[in-house]
């Protein structure tokens, strides 16, 4: 019975030890809490009061940066408004002389006046005198004595233009007719359209599949690393690669056939051979340019204007290849500057570098003349040289001789039968523009371009135009189609004026 006692008042003291244990427990948990909290809020005052002095030292920094401008600003007004005093002065006294002298020109002009209308008597007195004598009015004897004088003039300034250009003419074509025949034939160079294709051929039509790839990875890794547009259609076993840059184009090609050569055709090999590819070309370019200054014989040249020069490899203009065309031209106008006495390295030098702004022109904006005039006055070239290059299609003033050169033999070599070709629309496009450039002269009856486009045949009706105004009429269409039209070689312009008398004997 103690036993049980015992243990009773055990078991309650015990419990009354917890109680007392797990209440001091949570005060002590309390009171750190406290101290926990009490802290977070000391530092967010502290923090608070870091921002608030941060602010008024922004606020100070701002207002006193204020007050400078400010002061700045008076000071600025403070002089423009002196200089205003200034001017308004100046403005003042010159009133005041172009006041004093509009009064002296007002005398002067009454003066004037007096005299002019005492002259207009006198003059008017002998008008009458005149139409006393003669019987016939001021005007009329005017009339008839500019259709005298008119008549004349015209029927003899027709007479010696027709012979001066006759003369002209034919010394001239008998000249250059022996010059242009010695060019070409001593630069005897072999002339084939050129197309340059983005074509790619396939072993078959299931590379198709794999040069696109699994949702089309392949593709657009192989558009993305070569900058172009690979066109996958309904052409059997082939690819069409298109781009506005050939030197892209080209890198593209040759990395896309050698992948299809190779067979493994994923990301990472993709922009591998993308990589070497654009090497192989790069030294290419720069070998293709060495090759053609030392055929056309300009050595020296900058390694930027080499390089780029052999950029025109990929470059076609109307078929022909550009690179070909500016070694011939450089060899055609050796051979005229040496028969007319010029200075040959720079008619070479002209022809080779002449449409080198065509190696980047789509890069920027301006004629590929300018763009290469630029380009080579960077890299310090002739200045001779750049003229020629600036002045071939007429965009700048042709300061010497071999600037002429270098355009003649432009157009000799851009006027080979076989050199250049152009589309059936072109074509036709620009035998209705000659034929509309004719048409829209007053009194032309008919025109029609003849010879592929090589002369222009007007019919003018008589009655309308005479012997002058028909001259003056070929010349004017002539220079339009200049300043309108581009084409290779030149343009023969002939104006026809026929007179028929028709009469019926019955």
């Amino acid at each position: 019975m103690m036993d049980a006692i015992y243990i009773a008042v055990a078991a309650v003291i015990g419990i009354g030890v917890g109680f007392l244990a797990k209440h001091l427990q949570v005060e002590r948990a309390r009171k750190l809490e406290e101290q926990e909290a009490n802290r977070i809020v000391n530092e967010a005052k502290e923090q608070a009061r870091e921002i608030e002095i941060a602010a008024k030292d922004r606020t100070l920094e701002i207002r006193e940066a204020a007050e400078s401008e400010i002061e700045r600003r008076r000071n600025e007004l403070s002089k423009e408004d002196d200089r205003l005093q200034r001017r308004r002065a100046e403005l003042d006294n010159r009133t005041d002389r172009l006041e004093q002298r509009e009064v002296t020109l007002n005398k002067r002009q009454s003066s004037m006046d007096r005299r002019a209308n005492e002259l207009n008597t006198l003059h008017d007195d002998a008008l009458k005198k005149l139409q006393e004598i003669s019987n016939m009015t001021n005007d009329e004897a005017r009339a008839v004595l500019m259709q005298e004088v008119e008549k004349e003039a015209q029927g003899d300034m027709a007479r010696i233009i027709r012979q001066i250009e006759a003369e002209a003419r034919e010394e001239g074509e008998k000249r250059a007719r022996k010059l242009i025949s010695l060019a070409i034939q001593r630069v005897a160079s072999e002339h084939v359209s050129e197309t340059t294709t983005s074509v790619v051929p396939l072993p078959s039509d299931d590379m198709k599949g794999r040069i696109i790839g699994r949702n089309g990875r392949n593709i657009r890794a192989f558009e993305q690393a070569a900058g172009v547009d690979v066109i996958v259609d309904d052409t059997p076993e082939a690819v069409t690669i298109s781009c506005f840059d050939p030197v892209r184009r080209e890198v593209a090609r040759r990395a896309l056939a050698k992948l299809v050569l190779d067979g493994r055709i994923h990301p990472a090999n993709i922009e591998k051979t993308i990589e070497k590819e654009h090497q192989d070309v790069e030294r290419s370019i720069i070998e293709a340019g060495e090759e053609a200054a030392f055929e056309a014989g300009v050595p020296n040249l900058n390694k930027e204007v080499t390089k780029m020069l052999g950029r025109l490899k990929f470059r076609t203009s109307y078929g022909q290849n550009q690179l070909a065309h500016a070694v011939e031209t450089a060899k055609i106008a050796s051979v005229i500057a040496a028969e007319l006495g010029a200075n040959i390295e720079i008619a070479k030098g002209g022809g080779l570098l002449h449409d080198i702004g065509k190696a980047m022109d789509h890069n920027l904006e301006g004629t590929h003349a300018a763009i290469g005039a630029e380009f080579l006055t960077r890299y310090r070239v002739n200045p001779e040289i750049v003229n020629a290059v600036a002045a071939h299609h007429h965009e700048a003033e042709q300061d010497s001789v071999e600037a002429i050169i270098v355009e003649s033999a432009d157009a000799i070599s851009g006027a080979r039968p076989g050199a250049r070709r152009e589309s059936l629309e072109q074509y036709i496009k620009r035998i209705k523009a000659l034929e509309d450039i004719a048409s829209a002269h007053k009194g032309v009856s008919q025109t029609y371009a003849l010879q592929a486009g090589r002369e222009v045949r007007i019919i003018v009706r008589p009655e309308d135009i005479d012997d002058l105004q028909a001259t003056r009429m070929a010349r004017d269409i002539a220079r339009e189609i200049e300043e309108t039209m581009q084409y290779p070689g030149q343009i023969k312009v002939t104006v026809l004026r026929e007179t028929r008398a028709v009469d019926y004997a019955k």
